[in-house]
C-alpha cells in the first residue's frame, strides 16, 4: 500500500461526518503500486476480510466494492463470480462506481497506530501535519502491521523504509511478533 485513509463513499449527503452519516457507508480509500500489488491481489484480500455472502444489517456498515473505472469494474465482477463459485452461495457484495469519498474525521484516521504512542509520536514528528501523516506509507504500513495485518518476516523486509529509530523500529517488532512469527 502506498496509502490508506477511512472515510465516507457511496451516499448523496454532503459533508457525511460520523454522527451524521447519512446515506454513506463507512470505506476506506486505498492508494496503491500495481508493480507491487496487482489489482486482483487487493480482491483476494477483499473477498477474503469480509462474509461477503451476509446481507448488511445497515448501510453504514454495508460492505461494498467501490470501482473508479471499466476495467476495475471487469475485473471486480470476474472477481465477485470466482468467489460465488468458491462459496456455493451467493454473493451480497454490490460492486458500484464510487460517486465521492469523504475522508472521517482525523480520530479515525490510523486507527492502530494513534493507540501505540511511541509509534505515533515518532510518526508524527516525521509528518507533523494531520494531511502528510494520514498519507504516509510508514504510517499506513505501521498502522496496518499494527491492526494484525502482516508477518514479522514482512516486516523486517521493509521497516527499514520507514525511517523509525532503532527503539520505535524494536518495538514495532516485538507487537508485530508477539502475535505473528
Amino acid at each position: 500500500m502506498v496509502s490508506t485513509r477511512v472515510g465516507y463513499a457511496g451516499g448523496t449527503t454532503e459533508n457525511p461526518t460520523y454522527y451524521q452519516i447519512g446515506d454513506h457507508s463507512e470505506s476506506i480509500q486505498i492508494v496503491f503500486d500495481p508493480e507491487v500489488v496487482s489489482y486482483d491481489e487487493l480482491l483476494e484480500i477483499f473477498w477474503s476480510a469480509h462474509d461477503p455472502t451476509a446481507r448488511s444489517y445497515s448501510r453504514q456498515y454495508m460492505s461494498i466494492l467501490f470501482v473508479h473505472d471499466e476495467a476495475q469494474r471487469r475485473s471486480a465482477e470476474l472477481s465477485k463470480a470466482a468467489e460465488h463459485r468458491r462459496r456455493g452461495a451467493p454473493i451480497q457484495t454490490p460492486i458500484v462506481e464510487q460517486w465521492s469519498f469523504t475522508p472521517a474525521e482525523a480520530y479515525h484516521q490510523k486507527y492502530s497506530l494513534r493507540a501505540d504512542d511511541l509509534l505515533l509520536r515518532e510518526l508524527r514528528r516525521m509528518y507533523p501535519g494531520e494531511e502528510g501523516f494520514v498519507g504516509s506509507t510508514a504510517a499506513a504500513r505501521v498502522n496496518g502491521y499494527l491492526g494484525g495485518y502482516g508477518t514479522l518476516r514482512e516486516l523486517d523486509r521493509e521497516i527499514g523504509s520507514y525511517g523509525l529509530s532503532p527503539e520505535a523500529a524494536e518495538h514495532l517488532r516485538r507487537r508485530v511478533g508477539r502475535f505473528r512469527p
